[in-house]
């Protein structure tokens, strides 16, 4: 065989380059181990090998033709190298099934009779070199892909290398198969306890440096599994030649890939209990291929951080007694088109310029339908990939907070879809989601619950909580759908499900994982907040758990949310009927520390953008949605608005285009319209951060007292907020779109006079500008029991903010 030209010197090291396509090099193949003809060739870069099956086929074709059967014949070798003693068939079997759980005993080099017995498969290659303590050696083929030998050594070798050639190319590599387990002992001990908190360390794709070689540790956790291999694109999809070893009875298998690093692409083959096989991504993959592709991709952070200071005092304040207003977003649709880094360059500077302290962002990890909005999960550590790399959302997350603004997330731990490449039955059985099909089928969207009930599934789904907050400095976690967590009939008819150990219908598996969760995040990670979208009556949602309660730090309020649209989508002359609506909610407002969220999930589907529930004319339609944002934003609790909304969006929000960004354009006619009601949400924000009276007492009695709840006839509803100082404010909302003059109303003793100081009528938002523009003097009048009042003039269709002068 005639040498080609070296297209490197030959005292180069040649390794399997991060790309892991095997490098082509210009050796020539020694003369002691001729290439048959027949020999197979290894598959082009971008074309995966042969299946397993189809070389079997092929091997037996060729032993019909011969005559021969099917084992192979024993050939080449060097001269220094003593035949192996022969591989037991049921190991070799086990091997190219993929259902081996000790690789490691049977591959690599061992001490045997005589010297080192080494032992590669290689499926494809013409011939295994070994290459030790400055000597080569060339083994045996036993056939299959098995290469052997003896080496004459005193002892095993510190490290070697093998020389692997193929038809056209040969590459020089570390054996994997020498190599002690990368993950140590208190590892698997946590795992197995249910209670490692920090598992993405442990499990997944780890690049790393061990035993002096650069690789990658792969590590997965599939404890029903008969084997397990890696498959990826550094072995053109197969697996064979990559079989991972099992680690005891934590069900953890681990294989360490010298020479794979960042960039790899990859999932595991796992053999299932019935022999048949399947590929999944990786439950722990920290970054993935761009959806529609599914595999997972090695990947390491290089990002540094340059938010030391917001970490260091975000929990300077308890949140419930900071302001607290949210701008929900839906990253992929808020400016369709634009990468992680593209947003960092607009969105803080958008948020900050509307005064909100918070964006929470819509589920940004990794999901493989677009119309889900991020809320069936497949890679629940990997943020999507759709706007770039983990560490280009990690400077998304750096942006926002240099500009003062914090990050919150959904966060989706209550199911997860059923795809057959992710997490369902992902290793032959039921394993994350619970092993009863009642249980673990989610009646209303098709997808699978998490049994709680198992530590390992627990233990993934609290990791992976405190995991955004540690990895990407995600300062609140909003968990989604907690209400069909809390209960075992939810959504479920008699007979479709079972009762609790009690005879009741909560199940107990999720109350103490909420619990754990809470627990562990407030423990490990100053300053973040935990929100429950939790819509029943359940007890102690934000109470701590060492007193019973779930633990959350605050609760989305669904009741003050399907009540106040209920009204304020009536036409003015029905609102008296339905007056409650919008006072019920001070009846509860203590029991527990409320947002008010006015979300995305209100303006889709058939419920209309915000603007658009309100009754009467284009006018009465924004004048209603102002004035009801000033009620919100005086009203005890925190505030959410979904993107669109703070500039009166007509449409439905769609993920396919986002908010209709051209009502804002000036070369629109109706333009100020919308920019006007996005100048008063600006001010909202502007004066709520400046005037604690709303939102420092939030969660206490004493910070509210209502001046006149009961005004029906008027449509009227009035009100103070209290500082911790006492200091007041005074909120009036009026939705009659009449103007009244001289309306009294009974004010706290002790200012002298009072002053507006947010009129959402104003004519730069659009209003009629019907304002109280001097100061208002208290005269000793009583009204609305109290010994002082004010006479003002209220607005048409709007909310009026006054201060002490």
């Amino acid at each position: 065989m005639t040498a080609r030209k070296p297209s490197r010197k030959p005292s180069d090291p040649i390794e399997v380059p991060p790309t892991a396509k095997p490098v082509t090099t210009e050796v020539t193949a020694p003369a002691a181990a001729p290439v048959p003809a027949e020999a197979p060739v290894e598959a082009p870069a971008d074309t995966p090998a042969p299946p397993p099956a189809k070389r079997a086929r092929a091997r037996k074709t060729a032993a019909a033709a011969t005559g021969t059967p099917p084992r192979p014949r024993r050939g080449g070798g060097s001269r220094n190298v003593l035949p192996a003693v022969v591989l037991d068939d049921a190991d070799r079997g086990r091997l190219l099934a993929g259902e081996h759980h000790d690789p490691h005993g049977v591959l690599g080099a061992h001490p045997t009779s005589g010297g080192v017995l080494f032992r590669a498969l290689r499926p494809f290659a013409q011939s295994v070199t070994v290459l030790a303590e400055g000597k080569e050696a060339e083994l045996q083929s036993d056939g299959d892909g098995f290469f052997s030998g003896v080496l004459p050594l005193p002892a095993l070798p510190d490290g070697y290398r093998l020389r692997i050639a193929y038809d056209d190319n040969t590459i020089e590599v570390e054996d994997p198969y020498r190599f002690l387990p990368a993950i140590g002992e208190l590892d698997l001990h946590l795992i197995g306890e249910g209670r490692h908190e920090e598992l993405w360390k442990a499990l997944g794709a780890q690049p790393m440096e061990h035993q002096g070689v650069a690789g990658t540790r792969f590590t997965v956790w599939a404890p029903n599994a008969r084997g397990v291999r890696v498959t990826g694109d550094f072995n053109y999809w197969d697996g064979t030649a990559f079989p991972m070893r099992s680690l005891g009875a934590t069900g953890v298998w681990e294989l360490f890939l010298p020479g794979v690093g960042e960039g790899a692409v990859y999932k595991y083959d796992i053999c299932r209990p019935d022999g048949s096989h399947t590929q999944r991504a990786d439950p722990m993959a920290r970054h993935t291929e761009v959806p529609p592709a599914t595999a997972s991709v090695v990947t390491a952070s290089r990002h540094e951080w340059q938010d030391a200071d917001w970490m260091a005092h975000r929990g300077d304040r308890p949140v419930h007694e900071a302001p607290f207003s949210v701008y929900e977003v839906h990253l992929p649709s808020w400016r369709p088109g634009l990468s992680y880094r593209q947003l960092a360059s607009q969105l803080p500077a958008y948020v900050r310029e509307l005064g909100f302290t918070h964006v929470e962002l819509m589920p940004v990890s990794e999901h493989p339908f677009g119309g889900s909005w991020g809320y069936q999960v497949t890679g629940f550590y990997a943020p999507t990939s759709r706007m770039g790399s983990p560490d280009d959302f990690r400077f998304l997350v750096d942006a926002l907070h240099a500009a003062g603004i914090g990050v919150l997330m959904d966060w989706v731990p209550a199911h997860f879809p059923r795809d057959d490449w992710a997490l369902a039955e992902f290793d032959g059985r039921p394993l994350y989601e619970h092993s009863d099909p009642n249980r673990a089928a989610h009646p209303d969207w098709g997808t699978l619950e998490f049994d709680y009930g198992r530590k390992e599934v627990r233990n993934f789904l609290v990791s992976n909580a405190t995991y955004w907050c540690e990895e990407f400095h995600i300062d609140g976690l909003r968990v989604d759908a907690v209400a069909s967590m809390l209960y075992l009939d939810y959504s479920r008819e008699d007979g479709q499900w079972s009762p609790n150990e009690f005879g009741g219908r909560e199940n107990l598996d999720a109350v103490a994982f909420l619990q754990e969760m809470n627990a562990t995040v407030y423990r490990r990670n100053p300053g973040v907040v935990t929100m429950a979208e939790e819509s029943t009556a359940w007890d102690g949602v934000t109470r701590a758990t060492d007193h019973g309660g779930l633990g959350f730090g605050l609760k989305w309020n669904m009741g003050w949310m399907h009540d106040s649209l209920v009204y304020i989508s009536k036409e003015p002359i029905h609102r008296k009927y339905h007056h409650n609506e919008m006072t019920f909610s001070m009846v509860y407002a203590y029991s527990e520390n409320y947002v008010l969220p006015i979300s995305h999930d209100e303006v889709v589907h058939g419920k209309q953008a915000l603007v658009t529930k309100m009754p009467g004319d284009w006018w009465q339609r924004r004048a209603n949605h102002r004035a009801y944002l000033g009620f919100m934003w005086a009203h005890p609790g925190k505030q959410l608005l979904f993107m669109g909304q703070e500039f009166a969006q007509g449409a439905e929000w769609s993920e396919g285009h986002g908010p209709d960004w051209w009502l804002l354009d000036e070369t629109y006619e109706a333009s100020g319209d919308h920019r006007g009601v996005r100048s008063l949400v600006t001010d909202l924000n502007a004066v709520y951060n400046a005037l604690p009276a709303l939102w420092q007492r939030d969660t206490s009695p004493e910070g509210f007292s209502w001046i006149d709840g009961g005004a029906a006839e008027d449509n009227a509803f009035s009100f103070v907020r209290y500082d911790a100082d006492g200091s007041p404010l005074i909120a009036v909302s009026h939705f009659s779109p009449v103007v009244r003059h001289d309306y009294r109303i009974g004010v706290p003793d002790g200012p002298e006079a009072w002053v507006e100081v947010l009129n959402t009528d104003a004519a730069r938002y659009g209003g009629s500008d019907v304002r109280n523009e001097e100061p208002l003097k208290p005269e000793a009048v009583q009204a609305h029991g109290r010994d002082t009042s004010i006479t003002l003039t209220l607005p048409p269709l709007a909310t009026v903010w006054l201060r002490p002068a």
